[in-house]
């Protein structure tokens, strides 16, 4: 693959994800521009965007010596925690862009930063209440992680968060970390996952519309019609740069620009500055 390559293929992907996890279905609806948060229609709802969010979050990485899927680059040796996420490939779009301009909205690179500080964690399980500080990102990858798995494969969360207590000056025996894995999940799902769900959704829609609007010029360049004589609708299709050769690519090239037809349907909203104050 060169870099057009894994631009329509990078780029195809995060939109792709990013309408699982931000759509009417998984939130309640509302049509405010600014509001104050957004509210999951169930618990389950809640429990799958976790799961699809770390998945986003997870490194895409090779197995087992084999190359990395579709051509992508490996992040850099002592990268950023952010680095290792889809994150790191939509930077590089950002730092060498091919379909389009320069991206304008700097959503692209942003979400995953940040440390969440909570005094009080109330961990019952293990009698053990301490005050915490845990990277955004870990802890969002630990609860996407354990809403997913059973407790038979989360054995590196139970070291992370061993690690975590830890760094609290609460060290605990691997066996204290499996009984504690639920009641934490309880702590940073069900209070600071729910509070920052609508902020991490803000940021996703943020760098859908960023990608919409990247591909906006391209899209006018490359739709055309091709009616065909006697259909009785108009077809039409897409100029693929010459660049683009690979089937997938190819493939990925024309989703991206069927997602570019119209705008994104979450529109863009921002929240108020009292829903971010809080961790």
């Amino acid at each position: 693959m060169n870099d057009t390559e894994r631009e329509a293929i990078i780029l195809n992907s995060a939109w792709e994800v990013i309408d699982g996890m931000v759509n009417w279905a998984m939130f309640v609806k509302t049509d405010r521009v600014e509001t104050s948060n957004l509210l999951f229609e169930t618990p389950q709802h809640a429990r799958l965007f976790a799961i699809l969010l770390a998945d986003f979050l997870s490194e895409i990485k090779a197995f087992k010596g084999d190359p990395v899927p579709l051509g992508l680059r490996n992040a850099p040796s002592g990268a950023r925690p952010s680095d290792l996420t889809f994150l790191f490939h939509l930077r590089q779009i950002c730092a060498a862009p091919k379909l389009g301009k320069e991206p304008r909205d700097r959503g692209f690179c942003l979400l995953a930063g940040g440390i969440v500080h909570h005094e009080g964690v109330n961990l019952h399980s293990i009698n053990l209440a301490a005050d915490l500080r845990v990277a955004r990102f870990r802890y969002l990858k630990i609860c996407g992680d354990i809403a997913k798995h059973n407790l038979a494969r989360l054995a590196t969360n139970v070291r992370h968060i061993r690690k975590i207590l830890e760094e609290a000056g609460h060290p605990i025996s691997e066996q204290d970390g499996y009984l504690v894995v639920e009641t934490f999940y309880e702590w940073f799902h069900e209070n600071i996952f729910m509070y920052h769900s609508s902020q991490i959704a803000q940021y996703l829609n943020n760098i859908r519309w960023a990608i919409y609007r990247y591909l906006q010029p391209e899209f006018v360049r490359s739709w055309h019609r091709t009616d065909i004589p006697g259909a009785d609708f108009p077809t039409y299709g897409y100029r693929v740069p010459s660049e683009i050769t690979e089937p997938v690519a190819v493939a990925m090239y024309w989703e991206a620009m069927n997602r570019s037809r119209k705008p994104p349907y979450v529109q863009q909203f921002r929240l108020h500055d009292r829903a971010k104050e809080i961790y």
